[in-house]
């Protein structure tokens, strides 16, 4: 499974890229709201850290905005994916994008049926909301079984991209249910490295490092 680190903030994504766990990055308005900095120039210097998938949003409400928007997101840099949210006009504007080889992630995903469509239209990626379907007490990872059972059946070449994870426990029931993708909080990440016990066991030797003797 890739990990995509979800945030704007550079040095979330040096720190998370010096570790080799960064395969891609997910980017929205709210995350670059966070870091008060323009679209394009943060994308740029993501791009000169990370070498994958670099998520950008397009934010018209119909598909030609959407296309426009996603023309000029893909002129960036290579490696920008176009974010499209879930919707009519969305679709549209997917079929189109891909037609002209631009790829592209459908944003904003709450059911299996919105998947399918994303996947007929040709999306590069589906981004599921996991997260937020436990909010409203629906079993996130449960469509995420869904979408891959589906897609496997089918064969479709569409990538589930699990998006707004909270936990570690929503990472590691990705991998198991072989999710392509899973895009993760750099706090969340921070938190897959660590454990209880591995934090004890650094302890105790370096006490017990303490009474070796150094000559």
């Amino acid at each position: 499974m890739k990990f995509f680190i979800d945030t704007a903030d550079v040095k979330e994504i040096r720190a998370a890229w010096e570790m080799g766990c960064v395969d891609g990055v997910t980017t929205n308005p709210s995350l670059l709201a966070k870091v008060g900095r323009p679209l394009e120039e943060t994308i740029r210097e993501i791009c000169s850290i990370v070498d994958g998938p670099i998520s950008a949003e397009a934010v018209s409400l119909d598909a030609p905005g959407l296309i426009a928007e996603g023309r000029q997101l893909a002129k960036i840099h290579d490696n920008v994916v176009v974010k499209i949210p879930m919707g009519v006009e969305g679709m549209k504007a997917v079929k189109a994008l891909t037609a002209v080889g631009i790829r592209t992630n459908v944003t904003l995903c709450f059911s299996a049926n919105q998947a399918l469509l994303c996947a007929k239209a040709g999306a590069t990626y589906v981004s599921p909301f996991v997260g937020r379907l436990d909010d409203i007490s629906q079993d996130g990872m449960e469509l995420i079984a869904d979408i891959i059972s589906i897609f496997r059946n089918y064969d479709y070449r569409t990538q589930v991209l699990v998006a707004s994870i909270r936990n570690p426990v929503h990472v590691l029931q990705s991998a198991r249910l072989g999710a392509d993708v899973a895009t993760v909080p750099f706090s969340v990440i921070q938190q897959l490295s660590q454990h209880p016990l591995t934090d004890a066991g650094i302890a105790k030797f370096l006490k017990d490092w303490e009474k070796v003797p150094k000559k």
